[in-house]
């Protein structure tokens, strides 16, 4: 799928390759870099992405590309929710470089993740934002995400 971008080339969007993993590392550690709870870690990234990739009942990993550079992703993972009685995602990354903002392609991701877990039977897709990301969740709100009542807790293991 190609999509016109605002005073840009077209963009691919596209399923992830392997080979693409370096770029993703980039966007993870732009993104993680701006998230309170998040430290980047190439090493650890390179794992969690390989392990997807080679997992596809996992989840799936798509990117927007132009001229074969990466210039967002997106992190969709799979689990069974006991509230809905059947397959549900979880929305782990979505990221454009910051060169790349404000061109809808974030918003083509989303859409993308959104279809393709459709497609793979889910009923529900969950995601974490950080709390003063506004942009972030304007972009959610407007793809029809509704904030939850639920309270995110962690556990570091």
């Amino acid at each position: 799928m190609s999509v016109a971008c605002a005073a840009r080339p077209l963009v691919e969007i596209r399923r992830a390759l392997r080979d693409d993993i370096p770029q993703f590392c980039a966007l993870l550690a732009e993104l993680f870099a701006q998230e309170a709870d998040f430290v980047p870690d190439e090493e650890r990234q390179r794992r969690g992405l390989a392990l997807i990739l080679a997992n596809p009942e996992l989840g799936r990993v798509y990117c927007a590309t132009e001229s074969d550079v990466v210039v967002g992703m997106v992190t969709i993972l799979f689990t069974i929710s006991t509230a809905e009685g059947g397959r549900a995602a979880w929305l782990e990354d979505l990221v454009v470089h910051r060169d790349w903002r404000a061109r809808s392609i974030g918003s083509h991701l989303l859409k993308r993740a959104i279809a393709e877990a459709r497609a793979a039977g889910c009923t529900r897709i969950t995601l974490l934002t950080d709390h003063d990301n506004d942009r972030a969740m304007r972009l959610y709100s407007r793809a029809g995400f509704v904030r939850s009542a639920m309270v995110p807790f962690r556990l570091k293991l």
